[in-house]
């Protein structure tokens, strides 16, 4: 049984990989020659969100994994999104059931060859210019896309302590942005940093994935305590929910 969760884990991965290949490599760059350069994110993140979505479908079907959502992650629009990090396929799980959505990505993953054109299509890049950033962040925000951010940075080990970065909080000062926690467990540490990918376990991997109340930013008042106090406090409220 283990030989054959492992046999699937790896052949669905390999489906995933040639799929955003053809995404990346083909399918964008063709309809990048009939779409106006305002209208590409639009369509670039409906397609996403629906093979995501189908990719989604695959391993509940095959019992690799199974998913449980606790609230509604189709209505979310234009917030910032922060979420517990435990697993490979967190963002996967994510943006194929919330639609509209991006993420922010460090420019090292445009070296990556199976993502690079999608990561460069539609996610936004948090290790550049400042102000390209911010600019880029807030037009997304403004267009009705969910900002998806891990605030840990990289996958958390269970019962680590975990350390809270800031950018979500930064960001959440910068556009007055409410924002949306969500806290995503597993029954088994399936895909997790420092083991192997291919051990899925004898029995399905159950995601159970909570949808949190929203941390409203209207209550840390950035004029009365200044920035860093409320990016401070509002990390602190990020790591509450999602810890």
């Amino acid at each position: 049984m283990k030989f054959i969760r492992s046999f699937l884990v790896m052949a669905e991965m390999s489906i995933f990989g040639i799929g955003a290949l053809f995404i990346g490599l083909v399918l964008f760059p063709v309809l990048a020659l009939f779409l106006d350069e305002n209208k590409r994110r639009k369509h670039y993140a409906e397609i996403i969100h629906k093979s995501w979505k189908f990719f989604i479908w695959v391993i509940e079907v095959t019992k690799v994994i199974g998913v449980r959502i606790n609230g509604n992650l189709s209505d979310i629009r234009g917030k910032i999104v922060v979420a517990s990090h435990p697993s490979l396929i967190d963002i996967i799980l994510l943006i194929g059931q919330m639609p509209n959505s991006l993420c922010l990505a460090k420019k090292e993953l445009l070296k990556n060859p199976i993502m690079r054109n999608i990561v460069k299509s539609l996610y936004i890049i948090n290790d550049t210019d400042p102000e390209i950033f911010k600019k880029d962040a807030i037009n997304a925000l403004n267009d009705g896309y969910n900002i998806i951010i891990f605030p840990t940075g990289t996958r958390t080990q269970p019962g680590e302590n975990i350390k809270i970065h800031k950018g979500a909080a930064q960001l959440a000062v910068m556009t007055g942005i409410n924002i949306v926690p969500i806290k995503i467990e597993t029954d088994y540490p399936f895909l997790i940093k420092n083991h192997s990918p291919l051990d899925a376990g004898e029995k399905t991997v159950n995601y159970n994935i909570t949808v949190l109340p929203e941390i409203n930013i209207s209550e840390y008042n950035v004029e009365n305590i200044g920035e860093i106090k409320a990016r401070n406090h509002i990390s602190e409220k990020i790591k509450e929910c999602i810890n």
